[in-house]
């Protein structure tokens, strides 16, 4: 892993789709808006995006931690747009402020971490952990 400067910033944006939404992706109970999973999800892949380039072959970042505000409603159709910045970075670990907007105004803020991980290592093991 290269220094990861603070301030290294990263977005994800999508197109909300019926299968983004809580009453498809949760339970039909639930209102047809943007699902609260999916906009962590967005946030956690504008981390990723904003560490990317300092990563070294064979290194990922997994998300290790979550802290977020579901502020407001999207419906299908809007565009959502996740954005994290670096705060802090201790050793491989990694910490963010995240967001993410719709076309019209902020849904979600909150704070990030993930944990820079060798991925050989990773697939060592999940594979010890394996059922006969």
């Amino acid at each position: 892993m290269r220094p990861i400067p603070v301030g290294a910033k990263g977005t994800y944006t999508l197109r909300v789709t019926p299968a983004h939404l809580a009453n498809q992706f949760k339970d039909a109970a639930l209102p047809k808006v943007f699902a609260t999973p999916m906009m962590v999800t967005a946030m956690e892949n504008a981390a990723l995006n904003a560490v990317r380039d300092y990563l070294d072959p064979g290194e990922s970042a997994v998300g290790t931690q979550v802290n977020v505000r579901h502020l407001a409603a999207t419906p299908a159709g809007h565009r959502v747009t996740a954005e994290a910045v670096v705060t802090k970075v201790d050793g491989r670990r990694i910490e963010f402020t995240v967001s993410a907007r719709d076309e019209t105004e902020e849904i979600g803020n909150g704070t990030h971490e993930r944990m820079v991980v060798d991925m050989a290592r990773i697939d060592r093991r999940l594979d010890s952990k394996k059922r006969p």
